[in-house]
C-alpha cells in the first residue's frame, strides 16, 4: 500500500487479480443494466426482486474474494511490519460490511 498525494491510498495489484476483479465488476454492472431495462419495460416485480438479488449476490462474492486478498496482503503485510494499526482498520471495515 502507497500513500498518494491526494491522500488516497493505493495498492499494486497482479495483473491476474486486477482481470478477476474486473470480470466480477462486469459482470455486476451487466446485471444492474439489465435490472434497469426490466424497471423500464415493466418488468414483474418478482422477476426484478429476483435480479436484484442475484446482483446482490455478485457484489458480496466480489466483496469476500478483495477480502481475502486485502487480509493476504495488506494486512500481512502490516502486520508483519509491526504495524498493528491495520487491525483497528479491519474491525471498522467489517463492522461497516455488516450493517
Amino acid at each position: 500500500m502507497q500513500e498518494k498525494e491526494n491522500g488516497h491510498r493505493t495498492v499494486q495489484r497482479e495483473p491476474e487479480k486486477i482481470h478477476d476483479l474486473t470480470v466480477r465488476l462486469n459482470r455486476v454492472e451487466g446485471q444492474v443494466k439489465g435490472i434497469r431495462n426490466m424497471v423500464e419495460k415493466g418488468a414483474y416485480c418478482t422477476d426484478i426482486l429476483m435480479q436484484v438479488a442475484a446482483a446482490t449476490a455478485a457484489l458480496q462474492a466480489f466483496n469476500r474474494e478483495l477480502l481475502y486478498d486485502h487480509l493476504r496482503t495488506c494486512v500481512t503485510q502490516k502486520l508483519k511490519k509491526g504495524d498493528n494499526e491495520i487491525i483497528e482498520e479491519l474491525i471498522w471495515t467489517l463492522q461497516k460490511m455488516m450493517r
